[in-house]
């Protein structure tokens, strides 16, 4: 396996608490990696380790053969993209410039857009099916449209791996499969390698090719939907009764939900 990103014994959280403990994983290329686990397990917090949002109090994450605490934003920024749960856009800025603010790791200082920057940008808006937007103000957008666009914006960074945090959250179930339909289809005909936060665990099953299960800030079981998503380890973990069959079109782990009201 070629291996993109590496994190050996990681520990990280907020000034001296300590949420992410002792964690090691590899990210392969082309890796499509769910994060799950209950609320205050750790996810976005790894996830901000990962991407540079936080540094690590303790242990290492290397991007190919650099430590990242070693790059600067702009180099790191020229690999990796993150979307993030609730990205804040204070200004009413329309979808194109929105996307071509994703070219900005890749200009110099006060250097303008070129043609192929208008291009990539173009091309990310046709990925995403979002160019008929592009003169549109960001804040007239419905959340499933700016959500295609904020990934829009991160694929015209042209990165290795891409980050998101809950990308699906606040959509209804049309537009969680299409935001998911999407990254899929980058992740096989881009081979960009995806490491995404998920709280459906049945969708983490039908997308993803590996699951990491975090539990206390540590990880439970890392594997395939198959090795990961088992009755015994969500009940584990979850506290709650599940029962997990196979779905019946593609025969992948699907979790129902049990009551425990009678």
């Amino acid at each position: 396996m070629d291996t993109l990103l590496r994190i050996n014994n990681l520990c990280g959280g907020y000034h001296k608490e300590t949420i992410i403990n002792d964690v090691s994983l590899e990210v392969n290329r082309g890796d499509f990696i769910g994060v799950i686990g209950p609320n205050g397990s750790g996810k976005t917090t790894l996830l901000r380790l990962m991407s540079k949002v936080l540094i690590p109090q303790k242990g290492r994450i290397t991007l190919g053969s650099k430590d990242i605490c070693g790059m600067n934003l702009k180099e790191f920024a020229q690999s990796v993209a993150f979307v993030t749960q609730d990205m804040i856009i204070n200004f009413s800025f329309s979808v194109l410039e929105i996307v071509l603010m994703g070219r900005i790791p890749h200009l110099k200082r006060l250097q303008i857009e070129s043609k192929e920057d208008h291009s990539i940008a173009q091309e990310s808006l046709v990925m995403t099916d979002t160019l008929y937007l592009k003169d549109k103000k960001i804040d007239e957008l419905s959340s499933g449209e700016r959500q295609r666009v904020i990934i829009a914006k991160a694929l015209t960074q042209n990165p290795l791996l891409l980050f998101l945090d809950e990308p699906t959250s606040h959509l209804d179930i049309g537009h969680q499969i299409q935001i998911l339909d999407l990254l899929k289809r980058l992740n096989r005909k881009n081979n960009l390698t995806i490491v995404m936060v998920l709280h459906d665990l049945n969708l983490a099953s039908e997308y993803c090719n590996r699951i990491l299960l975090l539990n206390e800030g540590r990880i439970f079981k890392e594997g395939s939907p198959r090795e990961v998503l088992t009755y015994e380890n969500i009940e584990a973990v979850y506290k709650t009764v599940v029962v997990v069959n196979n779905n019946p079109i593609n025969a992948k782990p699907y979790v129902i939900l049990v009551s425990r009201e009678k």
